[in-house]
């Protein structure tokens, strides 16, 4: 049994922004960030709505960066991924894939959230290469190009104004005729002329070599297939909460599988605590998880001095 002071599950933004904030203040951390540590952020290309960068950064070198600096002030960082929480109050045991076990005072939770993807052919393939699941990611590298979107809440509405602003063309392709957005939204991108609607529509297929030519819809009422040429394809259809394995715990999550947490990131259990995408429901962004992370950090740190 490996005792610390403070397990964090997750080494994307939010989980070393935690460790950052806890370590200096004289606790003990660890980060449980599995064989890959570094969330959603590895496979975005390019970044260019973190501060700090005067010109765009790579995923993979922002966290490359955040890991060294947890480390340089004293983190250790695991590449053991955390299966199991056990207990209702101080100490925590957590349990490893590897069969390892750790005593804690605290956990926080960052495990993250992975998009939803529609799971269609030539998807994967072009990821980074005109699929893209952050508008507000790559939306700028489509400048002057046409895009689709795909989705019918309010994520994807406004993906849709967002590229509409250097998008001579957006196509917002929706399952349904009826919306999950809000009516504001819908009337505004409604009244968008570089903005059309193709309803009752999917993806089939995604079309390109080493980059998106075009998307195969299906009309889901005719079954009537059409080819709609494209340079860029932004998938809106939610997010997957990195929360099954706590389903088992004391843990309350809600019924989308986000962790349920308060204004400090605390979550039901008194001293285990949540930050970053899986414990958010709208704004999945990396400034956004690091802030979240920053408050679990500090309100982890308290509680560890409070029960020492």
């Amino acid at each position: 049994m490996i005792k610390t002071d403070l397990m964090i599950i997750g080494a994307g933004p939010a989980g070393c922004s935690a460790a950052i904030y806890a370590v200096r203040s004289g606790v003990k951390t660890m980060i449980a960030g599995g064989a890959m540590p570094g969330g959603q952020l590895l496979q975005t290309n390019d970044l260019e709505n973190y501060p700090g960068f005067e010109n765009p950064v790579g995923g993979f070198e922002l966290m490359t960066a955040m890991h060294k600096q947890c480390k340089r002030l004293g983190v250790e960082i695991l590449t053991d991924k955390i299966v199991k929480i056990e207990g209702e109050k101080t100490p925590f045991i957590l349990t490893a894939e590897s069969g390892e076990q750790y005593e804690s005072m605290a956990v926080i939770i960052a495990a993250g959230a992975s998009a939803r993807w529609l799971g269609v052919s030539g998807e994967e393939k072009l990821k980074g290469h005109g699929v893209s699941a952050c508008a507000t990611c790559d939306g700028f590298f489509f400048r002057g190009k046409e895009v689709v979107v795909v989705g019918g809440g309010n994520t994807a509405f406004e993906d849709a104004l967002f590229l509409s602003q250097f998008c001579p063309k957006v196509t917002l392709v929706h399952r349904r005729e009826g919306f999950r957005a809000d009516a504001v939204t819908v009337e505004k991108v409604k009244n968008t002329p570089n903005i059309s609607m193709m309803l009752n529509c999917v993806i089939d297929e995604v079309i390109g070599q080493e980059k998106v030519t075009a998307a195969i819809l299906r009309n889901v009422k005719t079954q009537e297939k059409t080819t709609l040429s494209c340079d860029g394809i932004f998938v809106a259809v939610g997010a997957v909460p990195q929360t099954d394995w706590l389903k088992e715990s004391a843990v309350k999550l809600t019924e989308n599988g986000l962790v349920q947490v308060d204004a400090h990131q605390q979550t039901n259990v008194s001293g285990i605590f949540a930050a970053g995408d899986c414990t958010e429901p709208e704004f999945r962004q990396a400034i956004v998880a690091a802030g979240s992370g920053a408050k679990a950090g500090i309100s982890a740190a308290s509680f560890i001095n409070l029960h020492r």
